[in-house]
């Protein structure tokens, strides 16, 4: 099985890099890993992972990354499954393949090209979407994957509280150390 790990940055999967340098031998001796930065946002994340599926395509797509959280009941480090992303007036849905052997809580997710701040915005897409998690690159792996039928699977840890623009109050720690622990965990069940 060839599967591709997506991130935005390294920073988000900089544990799992390190693990995997060190030792390679724990995953399953079928599975061929590539692995992917892509950039932050929808363009530079469409446009790498179209160029990767063009030199190897893969059987699976993992997204993984950090992300703001609307739901203030959700803690924060916690990881979700995305079974539903959507673009202002657009909407992906996972199949649900991959979401049926996992773990995680599914639940719905928000792409947009600003961080949300705005009160107002915060509300409106509560209401029109009603998102757990905001990220700035969902629904590009969404709708490529779905256009090209490969399956995949994003999830997101959530580092931040939505509306909350200092980053002194973000969980960068426990978000990205349980989103790795994840990817490690994943990878050797696929």
């Amino acid at each position: 099985m060839i599967c591709l790990l997506v991130a935005a940055t390294a920073l988000e999967i900089s544990p799992f890099l390190e693990c995997y340098r060190s030792e390679r031998n724990q995953l399953p001796d079928d599975l061929h890993l590539d692995i992917l930065i892509t950039g932050i946002g929808l363009t530079a994340t469409t446009y790498s992972i179209t160029k990767q599926i063009q030199i190897r395509r893969p059987d699976i797509i993992i997204q993984a990354g950090i992300g703001g959280c609307f739901n203030q009941d959700l803690v924060l480090g916690s990881v979700v499954a995305i079974k539903q992303e959507a673009i202002g007036d657009q909407a992906v849905i996972e199949k649900g393949d991959v979401l049926k052997r996992i773990k995680l809580r599914k639940v719905k997710g928000i792409t947009i090209n600003e961080i949300t701040t705005s009160k107002k915005k915060i509300k409106l897409y509560q209401d029109i979407f009603d998102p757990v998690i905001e990220s700035l690159e969902g629904a590009a792996l969404h709708y490529i994957c779905l256009m090209e039928k490969i399956q995949f699977l994003q999830i997101r840890s959530a580092s931040n509280y939505i509306g909350e623009r200092n980053k002194k109050n973000w969980n960068m720690k426990d978000s990205i150390g349980n989103l790795n622990k994840e990817i490690i965990r994943l990878l050797k069940t696929i």
